[in-house]
């Protein structure tokens, strides 16, 4: 039960992390509804995601007792793949937001919201909460979590597999009402993984769906 070889333990660990995430996206449904924000509404935000988050890193942190990692570099050190990524990211979102613009795709729907309700502290909540601390979290639960207890398997066929249920369960967890933006989310979520696979550090991905959330909220 304490260790990522126990899928009794691994399966109550990942539901108390969902609870987790459940409490900070319920939180920011909330502030965000409010017009204008209050200040106990950004405290109240900033408690339970800085508490949420601590406690992510932590256990994921702990649990890397537990595996023998083949990549000991630092991710910074591999610039190409990360200057390539960002590329590939900004310019999906970049591609995404001009099929917006045309009508191609529906939009988001904070960005719905955000423009019924459009204000500067809003609109900085969202950088903020949507932009940065979700993705972050995201990123623990179909990444991090993941692949530590679902697909711990070091074969292709695991790899291949464990990427299009982190990229689906991404698209979940990011979901709305449009099955292009369900497809585009998977994509991003899809190479989110990838990226994690290759360098073996949860910082590659956290980097690239924070990426893609600002920019997701600057294109707004």
């Amino acid at each position: 039960m304490n260790t990522p070889a126990s899928r009794e333990g691994n399966l109550i660990r990942y539901i108390v992390y969902f609870i987790g995430y459940l409490m900070v996206a319920g939180v920011i449904k909330l502030v965000a509804k409010n017009s204008p924000i209050h200040i106990w509404d950004l405290i109240l935000f900033a408690t339970i995601s800085l508490m949420i988050l601590l406690f992510f890193i932590y256990r994921f942190n702990r649990e890397q007792r537990f595996f023998d990692r083949s990549f000991s570099g630092s991710w910074l050190s591999n610039f190409g793949l990360i200057i390539s990524l960002t590329i590939v990211v900004t310019a999906l979102r970049i591609c995404t937001a001009w099929l917006q613009s045309y009508g191609k795709i529906k939009f988001y729907g904070f960005q719905i919201a955000y423009l019924q309700h459009e204000s500067v502290a809003t609109y900085w909540f969202l950088v903020v909460a949507v932009g940065l601390v979700l993705p972050i979290l995201q990123e623990f639960l179909t990444t991090g979590f993941l692949f530590n207890y679902a697909f711990r398997s070091n074969t292709v066929a695991t790899a291949i597999l464990g990427i299009i249920t982190s990229g689906i369960l991404f698209s979940l967890l990011n979901w709305q009402s449009s099955v292009p933006l369900l497809v585009v989310n998977a994509l991003f979520g899809a190479i989110f993984a990838w990226s994690y696979l290759y360098t073996q550090t949860m910082w590659m991905p956290v980097y690239l769906a924070a990426l893609n959330g600002v920019i997701l909220l600057i294109m707004t």
